[in-house]
Order: C-alpha cells, then structure tokens, then sequence
C-alpha cells in the first residue's frame, strides 16, 4: 500500500498565431514545432501505457489557444506540408552522412520519427490531437484541466471583473464544448492567483487549481501541512502547491537533469550548421536560417567542440534519471508520511514543452519514470488532484497570497518597462467591452453581434499574458509587440463602428477569417 501520492502536471500551451493572410508565416512553426516534439511524443507514451496495461494518472492543462489551433484545418493541413518537407529533408540526410557512421544512424533515426508523427497525426487520429487526449481522459487516466481563454494573466485585469470572469467563462464553456465534460481543475495562467480569483472559479464549478510554493506556504494562516496537501480558500475551491524539490530536478539549469552532457544539444541544428545553398529549401522563405529539428550532437559542455548524439546513451542516461527521481520522492514520501494525518502529495508541475522541445529525451524521462513507479517500488502512487481531493476532501482553510511563478514570484514579468505600457489600453478596451454588452445585454441585429463578438475575440488575443513575456524576455519582440497593437486597433476600430452606427461588413468577415478563435462565444459574459 502506498504511503503518498506524485501528481505530475504538464502545462501544455502555446500563443494563437494563425496567420491565413500569409501563405508561410514564421511563428507558426512554434505549433508544428511543439507537436512533432513534444506532444506526438507524449501521445505515443501514453498509448503505450494502454497498450501494456499500465494504469497511469497524469494532469494535463490544455489551453483554449492551444486547442483553438489544434482543431483548425488551416493549421492542421500547414502542420503536413511542413512535416512533408521535415521527412524529405530527413532522405536528403541519410544519403549526405551514409560515410559519416557517427551521424548516419542519429539521420535514420529523424527519418522514422517523422514518418512516425505523420502516421500517428494523420491516420491514427484524423489531423486533430484532441481526438488523442480526449481518448486518455476518457480512459480515465489523463486528468484535462483547462487555463485563462487567451492565457491572460489575472492578476494584472482585476481592476475590471469582468474581464476576469470572461477570461474563466469562456475557457471553461470551450473546455465542455471540446472535451466534452467541464473541467475539474485550472492551470491558473503563469499560476497567477491573486485573493478573490477562486470566487470566479466557483462561478464555473472549478474545483481546483495550481499555485507556485509560495503562495501555498504564505497562506493565512499558514497551512499546517506546507505543500503536500490542498488548502481550501474561503470560497471552497482547493488551491495545490508546487514542490521545490521535483522542481529543481527538472528546471534547474545547473542541477536537472535536462544539463546532462549526454543528452541532446538544443541549439546546434543543421538550419545553422550546413551549407547554404543545400539547406535553403528548408528554412524560412528559403533566406532566413532557422532551427530544422535535425540536430546532430549531444550538450557535451560549454564550448563549441561538440560530441556526436547517440541516441542509445541518451536513453540509458533518462532512465537513470528518471529511477533517482523516483528514489527521491520515495524519500521525499517516507519522512512526510511520518509527520502527517493523511498521504501527503506532491505536486510536480512543468511546462509540458520543456518535454521534448527543449530536453528532447523528456518524454522518455517521463516513460521510464511511470513504469518505474508502476513495477518497481510499493511507496508512491501517481494520483491527480482531483482524485485527491476526493479521497481528502476535508481540507485546512486558507486564503493564498498574491502568486505567479514567474521570475521573483509575482508580477514583475508582466509588468515592468518593457511592456507596462499595455495596460492602460487592455483595461480602456476592457471597460468598452463591458459597456458595450450591458447596453445589448437584450440583444441587437445580426451585424453588431457579430461585430461585439468579435470585439470579444479582439480583447481576448490582445490579453494574452504571452505577448507581455516576449516583450521582458527580448525575444521576438517585434512580432509580440505587433499582435497587441494590432488587436487593440481592430477592437477599437470595431468600437467606433458600432459607437457611431457606421458597420464595415467587409473588414468584420475578414477578422472573423483571421482570427476566428472561440467560434460560438457571446459578447454577453462581459455584461
């Protein structure tokens, strides 16, 4: 019989770039990029656990952007043109390195990868992931939670509730529209939780949702049990807060283990490395070198003298590292099991795109750790949340603190001097979208609903925490700093229109073209 309980969270989210205007636009390569690395890998892990019986629980957040785009066809028919040319490229480099043993078996490798994702993406489940995860919910054994509409970090928006509330609402009816059951649990954007956000929360019947360590463990009054069980704020929803120490193991850049010199350099990729003219075909507009996912070499160290990847170590050093995170929680377990009334949980939450994108042997890390959870110990049981709650369901009263898990704890990364200045704008367009639905709260003709829920759409995209991230991180900027603007100015443009009776029909359709996210909403939430 176990004596506690691990609950792995993947935070799985991207921003919504779907650009119809452009036949090949950039940033969408983020999404094909996430999909071919991360998340194909990650459904073929699970099916695998199904197909060995293996009883698995794991939560996984799936953002209303990041499902928006999965289910679009537009993007779902550019992800397999790109991955068309990922697999010819793949041929081009088996025949380039077939004297290059060092290399030639790692290009094999990439070849049947791709295949794999076009296979698994294609046939096995239509073009659409969703098909995929609604499939291991309904098995039971993956817990879908759902995030913010646009991802908006809330603690920046509470000067307007309902522009909170609608960035809850309209997540939580995409989430039953698309998973088909309402979520139990929220992946607070950025874990951004600040005192009366939970009341919203129980407005949508959230049981539950994610907190970094220190809003959990400076709650009033303190909890009794730190981090390894919930705390109930005031309103009934469960707060859970994240373990330091699972933490570390994963994110840290100095002690995880995604460091490790056997595992798969990120930064060295063939976009860079090759000539030219024999790669222009594959990177961006045929001018602009960008990263392929063919990477060649292994982390090695700090300089450029690289070593070859082998594929065969990389996996025996994830399995290692997965067995000594398994070793430290049964640690971790066995001495807070002595100090508590009930099994304590410990909470180990991740950006589910670390796994695979950016530490490419993550999802065998992942593998290796469930099965040996699974067969090799009797101490630690993988649960979910709300599982958790349902076995503990009475819970010490708390009210957390103002939180993110962000860079110092709380909101410094989306508000400082490169990106203060949005705010002013977000909360004028917000407080227009409030006027504007209470005064059609009735209704109004076709045409400037149409307009009004655009406007939503508008709002909603402009109120992506993601844009106000790039901007502090310098990353992108350009582009972040564009998408605000940009939303902004239609939001304002259709303001105008309906303000002054003077509709733009023409300009109306080609937003709805563009920016078509959250298809069934109603201006209405904000009234």
């Amino acid at each position: 019989m176990e004596k506690g309980y691990l609950a792995l969270v993947l935070h799985t989210h991207l921003p919504y770039v779907r650009h119809p205007e452009h036949d090949n636009f950039l940033e969408e390569r983020w999404l094909y990029e996430a999909i071919t690395e991360t998340y194909i890998p990650l459904i073929n892990i699970f099916d695998g656990f199904l197909k060995d019986g293996i009883d698995f629980k794991i939560t996984m957040s799936l953002t209303p952007p990041l499902i928006g785009m999965l289910c679009d066809p537009l993007l779902q028919s550019r992800y397999l043109r790109y991955l068309e040319k990922l697999i010819e490229l793949s041929y081009k480099e088996i025949e380039r390195t077939r004297w290059q043993p060092e290399f030639n078996g790692t290009a094999h490798f990439y070849r049947d990868r791709f295949e794999n994702s076009r296979y698994v993406f294609s046939e096995k489940y239509h073009s659409n992931l969703i098909n995929a995860f609604r499939k291991f919910q309904d098995a039971g054994n993956l817990e879908v939670i759902t995030c913010g509409a646009t991802h908006g970090f809330l603690p920046n928006m509470q000067i307007n509730a309902n522009a909170v509330r609608a960035q809850i609402r309209i997540a939580a009816q995409y989430h039953r529209q698309i998973l088909g059951r309402s979520p139990a649990g929220i992946w607070l954007p950025e874990c951004g939780f600040f005192p009366g956000v939970d009341n919203f929360l129980k407005e949508e019947g959230i049981r539950y949702f994610l907190m970094d360590t220190h809003g959990v463990l400076f709650a009033s009054p303190r909890p009794r049990y730190g981090v390894y069980a919930p705390i109930y704020c005031h309103s009934g929803v469960a707060a859970f807060g994240r373990d330091v120490e699972s933490s570390k193991s994963v994110w840290s850049a100095e002690q995880g283990y995604p460091g490790d010199h056997r595992y798969r350099d990120f930064y060295r990729d063939i976009g860079y490395d090759l000539d030219f003219d024999y790669i222009r075909p594959y990177i961006h507009d045929g001018h602009i070198r960008i990263a392929t996912g063919i990477k060649y070499f292994q982390i090695t160290g700090k300089s450029n003298d690289k070593q070859p990847y082998n594929r065969h170590i990389a996996l025996e050093t994830a399995a290692s590292h997965a067995g000594n995170f398994m070793f430290n929680r049964e640690k971790q377990i066995e001495h807070l099991a002595g100090l508590m009334d009930r099994k304590p949980i410990i909470v180990a939450p991740y950006d589910a795109e670390l796994f695979g994108h950016w530490w490419f042997e993550g999802p065998e890390w992942i593998n290796f750790l469930v099965r040996k959870i699974t067969f090799d110990q009797k101490l630690i049981a993988l649960t979910t949340p709300y599982r958790y709650l349902t076995e503990y369901n009475r819970n010490q009263v708390s009210t957390p603190i103002f939180s993110s898990w962000g860079y110092k704890g709380f909101s410094e990364v989306w508000l400082e001097g490169s990106n203060d200045w949005i705010y002013r704008h977000l909360h004028e367009a917000a407080d227009r979208m409030v006027q504007l639905a209470q005064q059609y709260q009735q209704g109004t003709d076709p045409l400037k609903g149409r307009a009004l829920n655009q406007m939503v759409r508008e709002l909603l995209l402009a109120q992506s925490s993601d844009w106000a991230f790039i901007m502090k991180t310098g990353t992108m900027v350009d582009y972040a700093v564009r998408r605000t603007k940009i939303h902004i100015h239609h939001f304002n443009r259709l303001y105008e229109g309906i303000v002054h009776n003077h509709m733009d029909e023409g300009f109306l359709s080609y937003l709805e073209y563009c920016n078509n996210i959250f298809p069934n909403l109603d201006y209405r939430v904000y009234a």
